[in-house]
């Protein structure tokens, strides 16, 4: 799966052969027709319309340093998702440095929070977990049927001071890549949400990526 910089990041994906934003991997059934997009729209200060992925298009939020170590941001390290019987470890993730992408974790069963964004006990923006549908060396990765995600399904996040936090989804999506909103998906300002991410659409074999993303926002239950 990858997400790209566009400056820095040049679009969200999260792919099989490529782990980043910009690539998102997904399936090749195809999702049911999108649902709550007006909702999950006003969870953001602003609601910018979709735009291209074009060099000088607005770039994934990006910040330099580690995680603090005063512990004031807590990272989910562990995600459930009942509805489609996921339970994965959740690792801090950033950008690759050789590539300027969203590094996903190379295991496709693992799952990455963009440690640049909000942790679990942020009062405002987007929390960004993103991974793999699936690999064609591992087979079906975490969010293999995230697709299948509804209006009121419900997931738990677990955070590093172990309590569990539980969410509701409010909205899936589905985007052509260079196409995906990632000012509004990264947003540090907003209502609390969540933000899944991975990979949709029919799947370039030349390209070896797949066309969309698919995006799934849930908010504290």
């Amino acid at each position: 799966m990858t997400v790209r910089n566009r400056g820095a990041l040049a679009a969200m994906a999260a792919g099989v052969a490529a782990l980043t934003v910009a690539t998102l991997v997904a399936c090749g059934s195809q999702p049911a027709k999108d649902v709550g997009a007006d909702e999950a729209a006003t969870l953001a200060t602003a609601t910018p319309t979709p735009t291209a992925g074009a060099a000088n298009g607005p770039s994934v939020p990006v910040a330099a340093g580690e995680l603090p170590a005063d512990g004031k941001i807590v990272p989910p390290v562990r995600l459930e998702i009942p509805a489609i019987d996921v339970t994965a470890k959740v690792n801090a993730v950033g950008i690759n440095a050789r590539t300027n992408d969203f590094e996903v974790p190379p295991s496709v069963d693992q799952i990455g929070w963009y440690r640049y964004g909000p942790g679990l006990e942020a009062e405002a923006g987007s929390v960004v977990v993103a991974g793999h549908v699936d690999s064609a060396k591992q087979g079906k990765g975490a969010f293999y049927r995230l697709r299948e995600l509804d209006q009121g399904d419900t997931l738990s996040v677990t955070g590093s001071d172990g309590k569990a936090r539980p969410y509701k989804v409010v909205a899936r999506e589905e985007y052509v890549k260079t196409k995906i909103p990632l000012d509004r998906y990264f947003a540090r300002d907003g209502k609390p949400r969540l933000t899944l991410i991975t990979c949709g659409g029919p799947f370039d074999a030349k390209a070896r990526k797949y066309r969309d993303n698919i995006v799934v926002t849930a908010v504290p239950a």
